[in-house]
């Protein structure tokens, strides 16, 4: 236990020195939100993706692949194509188009884009914004509390006030830059330490026949790559609801205010290659990782879940617990909080940005210069962590069977099925108009909620709607009502089109 609490000591004063460092850049409010738009291509790489994995990717995808089996490797796929198509195709333009309006949020980019002349748009956006990021906060602090309770055996609620603590410090101290750069540093942790943990498990395991005949011989469906089911229409919805998770890079705030933050376009090239080969390498070895586990700890006929936690929740913790040495069991108890933190960190000030920039300064205050926020800045941030600890505490007691993966997934897809259709169409169709922006965010919003406690609970479909998830329907509904009302609602003649590429 010492060497688990001195290992954890080291990383949390790497982070604050992170934090110390990163204050010294801070002097305005876009150096507080975007880093003063000079963060380099290594950095932003890092961070974007240790953002979009989370705590998600080392309790939940590890959890997932032992429950799932090879089609668990749909997530992989999907992550990947959502990857490339957002940094190949879209970051550029977005990028382009944010230095052109001076934007230094998604709602700044949102309102220049459209001309608009009212604060519809911007108060829908920033308020989508608060609602599910404190939810996927409170997704975060929740794992914080499963990973300091099966790592190190400190209570939950202990557990989730460190995190909460750790967190909330060097943000407070450093704003965005302490973001990126302690998203850097621990997206380097997560990266070699998910990529060796699989390898390292395999020679000191004991092989049999291999992993196939491993997974055959506790279950022959963990070895079906088209999905476990005998209904091929089932089979369908659950490779869909596993690779669509990938739409929620094609437009994330939290994602693309990093590309707001980059350099320069030409870093956007370089990065690419970073974070494909990142999103590769861990998420493939996060599924393979909860697939040795659960040819390791389980037997045929067993119930996985009765051994391996909810969802395969405690996968990991058993996993590094058996086959490495205390010291790298430690290093992997950063890495989980690594995980955990970098997603924290990014959505706290992204949350912060909307009640800050978006909702008291340009609506209520727009006589405020930027440099007179930023300690409203830091005080909404403190606001915004103490209401998703709450929130955490209450999944904690009122849902103890709950399922960190769908939870997970259930706040990054209210963020993504809101805002990324919009940026998309804004991106990429010049006929895209406010109105139909308007249609598409509250669609997209609305849209998770109904299909989460509406259409999941059908008797005839609700199976099918549990296994293709929210994202996906909520997505394609917010693109189509957006598509429809632009063309009912078109821009007026005298309106100046878009010129900017």
């Amino acid at each position: 236990m010492i060497t688990k609490i001195t290992v954890l000591a080291i990383y949390v004063g790497i982070l604050f020195l992170i934090g110390i460092l990163a204050s010294r850049r801070v002097k305005s409010m876009s150096d507080y939100y975007v880093g003063g738009k000079k963060m380099g291509f290594w950095a932003v790489a890092f961070s974007a993706r240790a953002t979009g994995e989370s705590g998600w990717l080392l309790i939940g995808l590890t959890g997932m692949g032992a429950i799932a089996g090879y089609s668990g490797y749909w997530v992989v796929v999907g992550e990947l194509l959502g990857v490339f198509l957002s940094w190949q195709f879209m970051a550029k333009r977005f990028k382009k188009r944010s230095d052109a309006y001076k934007a230094i949020t998604i709602p700044d980019y949102l309102q220049s884009h459209f001309k608009s002349s009212t604060n519809t748009l911007r108060i829908i956006s920033a308020s989508v914004l608060v609602v599910f990021v404190v939810i996927y906060v409170a997704s975060q602090m929740d794992v914080t509390g499963i990973a300091f309770e099966s790592m190190l055996g400190i209570d939950y609620r202990i557990g989730v006030l460190i995190g909460f603590t750790i967190v909330l410090i060097y943000i407070f101290i450093g704003g965005f830059v302490a973001a990126v750069w302690s998203d850097m540093f621990q997206g380097i942790l997560m990266f070699f330490g998910l990529v060796l943990l699989p390898i390292v498990v395999w020679f000191s395991m004991d092989h049999g026949a291999g992993i196939t005949a491993g997974l055959n011989a506790i279950d022959p469906t963990l070895t079906q790559v088209m999905g476990r089911s005998t209904d091929g229409w089932m089979n369908l919805f659950t490779i869909l609801g596993f690779s669509m998770i990938g739409l929620g890079f094609l437009g994330s705030p939290q994602v693309y205010v990093r590309f707001m933050s980059i350099e320069n376009e030409n870093e956007i090239d370089k990065g690419k290659w970073v974070a494909l080969l990142f999103t590769l390498l861990t998420d493939a070895a996060a599924v393979t990782i909860g697939i040795l586990a659960r040819i390791y700890f389980t037997q045929e006929g067993q119930d996985p879940e009765s051994i391996l936690g909810t969802g395969g929740e405690d996968v990991l913790s058993m996993i590094t617990n058996e086959f490495l040495p205390t010291i790298l069991v430690a290093i992997f108890i950063a890495i989980v909080l690594s995980a955990i933190m970098s997603t924290i960190d990014s959505l706290l000030i992204l949350a912060s940005s909307a009640i800050t920039r978006d909702f008291y300064q340009k609506i209520f205050r727009p006589d405020v210069k930027d440099e007179d926020l930023t300690k409203f800045s830091r005080l909404v941030t403190i606001g915004m962590a103490m209401a998703a600890l709450g929130i955490a505490v209450l999944l904690y007691n009122l849902y103890p069977d709950r399922k960190v993966f769908w939870i997970m997934i259930f706040g990054w897809s209210g963020i993504a099925a809101t805002f990324c259709p919009v940026i998309i169409l804004s991106l990429f169709w010049k006929g895209y108009t406010e109105k139909g922006a308007i249609a598409s965010m509250i669609t997209g919003f609305a849209s998770v909620i109904v299909c989460k406690f509406v259409f999941s609970n059908m008797e005839s479909v609700g199976a099918y709607f549990v296994e293709l998830d929210v994202l996906a329907p909520s997505f394609a509904f917010a693109m189509i009502v957006g598509y429809i009302v632009s063309k009912l609602f078109p821009k007026k003649h005298t309106e100046q089109p878009e010129t900017i590429e």
